[in-house]
């Protein structure tokens, strides 16, 4: 969400002052311009938590022009006055005025966006992408035509449909989460990587006129437990995929969760071939809820992403030796610990149903990518 409030406050700069005002104010001595989060308010001053960089001081005159807008708009035209009064810890603002000393500010003009807003914006379009939206893994790209055949089961998969219009965004190599992804192109995807499209389905749900995509480049670990070490807040895992052990760091940040044992085996009948598919309304695991457009012809999958959010947390003092995980991780340094993004434990059915691990890669590869609104995935 934070990718787009800042594209929302950029293109806001630009209204105030006509496409010259940003150059101007850039190369204007004295002036300066910064956007982030109210982290405090105290009578006539705040203080700001920038996109990045240290906290910034801003002290408010009196008769300063104070704006609302609402997330995504840009025209200053439909903004509304509003006093220092509506200002609270946690909305978004754009602050421009004068620079002073210790990281302080001198505010001439602020532009708000109130946190109730931004939330409410973030549940449409997590609803939007969970309606319109599916991931999986990248299966072929044909660059000529911008096309990208997406593998959302290993029986099953959709095409991507990609144009001059359609906004592409690339995952950092260790975050899932939306507000950590940059802008990407076409040419930055690869066979492998994992992907989700938003935008217009056909009829048969096979085809998606992509309006955004994003995509990035991680691990997938798939297999047993041999040894969890609580101290260092690592487990080691027999990989299935690499055919070897690998560390996995567990990190503040990673999110683990354990599905029940119906469930799993419910899933795992996906992986065994289309009559495991759900039936023959697609309608996947029992409690699990219709793919996104509902089901369809073809025996489609159902949304994992929906699914797995409904799914309880665990803790690393949950995991015991022998059990086994499927982990989605960054991609580590040559020699060094992968650091878990994702974890997925109770995948026993699973891997029976998959000994080698990829094909249950496939089957979960969109369920951990964050979107506009989920941030890092199911939460």
């Amino acid at each position: 969400m934070k990718q787009a409030c800042r594209l929302t406050v950029w293109l806001v700069l630009m209204a105030i002052g006509g496409s010259s005002m940003l150059a101007h104010a850039q190369s204007q001595q004295g002036s300066a311009a910064k956007i982030g989060t109210v982290k405090s308010v105290t009578g006539n001053a705040l203080v700001l938590k920038p996109d990045s960089g240290a906290d910034i001081n801003v002290t408010i005159a009196g008769g300063i022009r104070i704006l609302r807008l609402a997330p995504g708009q840009t025209d200053l035209k439909s903004a509304t006055p509003v006093t220092l009064n509506e200002i609270q810890v946690g909305d978004r603002i754009l602050v421009r005025g004068k620079p002073g000393d210790n990281d302080s500010i001198v505010a001439s003009q602020i532009v708000l966006m109130k946190q109730a807003d931004v939330a409410q914006k973030q549940q449409h379009e997590r609803e939007d992408w969970q309606k319109r939206g599916a991931g999986g893994i990248v299966a072929a790209i044909d660059q000529s035509t911008g096309t990208i055949t997406v593998a959302i089961t290993p029986a099953y998969s959709v095409t991507v449909k990609t144009s001059k219009d359609t906004g592409f965004l690339r995952y950092a190599p260790d975050s899932v989460k939306f507000s950590d992804a940059k802008k990407g192109t076409l040419d930055q995807i690869k066979v492998g990587d994992q992907l989700r499209a938003h935008g217009n389905r056909s009829a048969d749900g096979k085809e998606i006129a992509a309006e955004e995509v994003i995509s990035g480049t991680f691990r997938n670990i798939a297999g047993t437990i041999s040894s969890v070490d609580a101290a260092n807040n690592t487990i080691t895992v027999k990989d299935v995929l690499a055919k070897k052990s690998v560390v996995v760091k567990i990190s503040a940040d990673s999110q683990m969760r354990k599905m029940a044992p119906p469930i799993a085996q419910r899933l795992a009948m996906l992986l065994k071939g289309p009559e495991g598919a759900g039936g023959p309304s697609g309608g996947g695991p029992q409690g699990a809820g219709p793919r996104p457009g509902g089901p369809g012809p073809g025996g489609a999958p159902p949304d994992f992403q929906q699914i797995l959010s409904r799914i309880p947390s665990v803790t690393l003092a949950d995991l015991q030796k022998e059990d086994a995980v499927m982990v989605v991780a960054t991609q580590g340094s040559s020699g060094g610990e992968a650091v878990a993004i994702t974890l997925l434990g109770g995948v026993e059915p699973i891997l029976t149903a998959s000994p080698n691990g990829r094909s249950a890669a496939a089957l979960f590869s969109g369920w951990n990518l964050g979107t506009p609104g989920g941030d890092a995935g199911p939460q």
